[in-house]
């Protein structure tokens, strides 16, 4: 409740406040004399967002879920993680030291030349994205080279289904595991032998929140999620990703006792342009809290008969029978938006729970 008073720092916005104070916005703790790298990723406005790294072991806490997914001393590991300008392969080499692992720091380039090398020196363990080992298993097959030596992977930095895990377990013999990280937090979760969603690391704090709010949901309920890093380099409070999750009930069967999320359910960041001007979550989030009477809301954005855009916006109530409330919560779409849109009251509880607060139900 306290950390809920806070401001949200939002990831979509970092990229504005480093050109504003350069080089990482005034949020960084140590001189950039002091670091040991510094980053260029693509963000949300244009030109490059500016990540630090500090010059700890395990930096970005990678070892925690290597270690999970199996990897022990002594595994040889293919890194097939960018290392250029990105902190991914840094992550897992780091990751890998750390345990003791030597490293083989490939990138995710070049399969032909990485089929030979794992056949020739034998890693017993992989890091990268799923498609980066998905296209290494198809050219090792297509030029007829084995590469059974690989057993274990970490995946991440794309979503991987159950089916294409266990495909990866009965067909290669390779037991994959993923972690969800960003390149401003480092390892935010990681995946365990239980198979029952992603364990917080524990050098975080999570919320899940009403996506372009800094309002908690409650547990089990889809909200954006919200990240403070205790990074004496670069700590971040209160940080959105901009990605939607849930927290899992109880702790997980594996032993460790951390809190629990589903893992990536899809983009917070609904903004959607009606009209010629955009929406955005936080404009609904302004009209609920003028409005006591609304629990929850969603904006339906539909075209109508003539193919022009109309919004609906969907509010929870138990004041159904007040006939004021839909001309009152009109006139707030109007003044927060600019924009002209219908209101439909509906019980208490029966919107879906799938952190959607704008529905773009157009056909483009």
């Amino acid at each position: 409740r306290a950390l809920a008073r806070l401001p949200v720092a939002r990831k979509a916005a970092l990229g504005d406040r480093q050109r504003r104070q350069p080089p990482f916005g005034g949020l960084t703790a140590t001189a950039t004399g002091r670091l040991a790298h510094l980053f260029a990723t693509s963000g949300a406005t244009p030109g490059p967002v500016y990540h630090p790294e500090g010059g700890r072991s395990d930096y970005w806490r990678f070892a925690r879920a290597m270690y999970a997914a199996g990897f022990s001393r002594g595994d040889l590991v293919l890194n097939c993680f960018s290392y250029h300008l990105r902190p991914s392969g840094f992550m897992a080499d780091f990751g890998a030291r750390a345990l003791g692992c030597p490293v083989i720091p490939a990138g995710p380039d070049d399969p032909d030349r990485q089929v030979r090398i794992i056949a020739e020196l034998a890693p017993v363990a992989f890091a990268g994205r799923p498609s980066v080992l998905a296209a290494l298993l198809e050219r090792a097959a297509k030029l007829k080279i084995g590469i059974g030596s690989l057993k274990k992977a970490l995946l991440s930095g794309e979503s991987t289904s159950e089916a294409e895990r266990i495909a990866l377990g009965k067909q290669h013999g390779i037991a994959a595991f993923q972690c969800y990280a960003t390149a401003d937090l480092g390892l935010v979760a990681y995946e365990t032998g239980a198979r029952s969603g992603l364990i917080a690391d524990e050098a975080l704090i999570l919320e899940t929140v009403r996506p372009g709010t800094g309002d908690p949901v409650a547990d089990g309920e889809v909200g954006e999620l919200l990240v403070t890093v205790f990074n004496p380099d670069y700590p971040l409070v209160r940080f959105a990703t901009g990605d939607l999750t849930r927290f899992l009930d109880g702790p997980s069967a594996c032993g460790r006792t951390n809190r629990r999320i589903a893992g990536w359910m899809g983009r917070a960041d609904q903004s959607a342009k009606v009209r010629g001007q955009f929406v955005r979550p936080e404009q609904v989030a302004r009209i609920v809290e003028r409005h006591s009477a609304i629990g929850r809301a969603r904006l339906v954005i539909l075209a109508d008969e003539g193919g022009d855009d109309a919004i609906l916006l969907r509010c929870e109530s138990d004041h159904a029978g007040d006939g004021d409330l839909p001309d009152s919560i009109a006139e707030s779409i109007r003044s927060v938006t600019g924009l002209r849109g219908e209101v439909e009251l509906v019980a208490l509880g029966s919107l879906p729970d799938d952190g959607l607060v704008i529905e773009d139900r157009r056909s483009h």
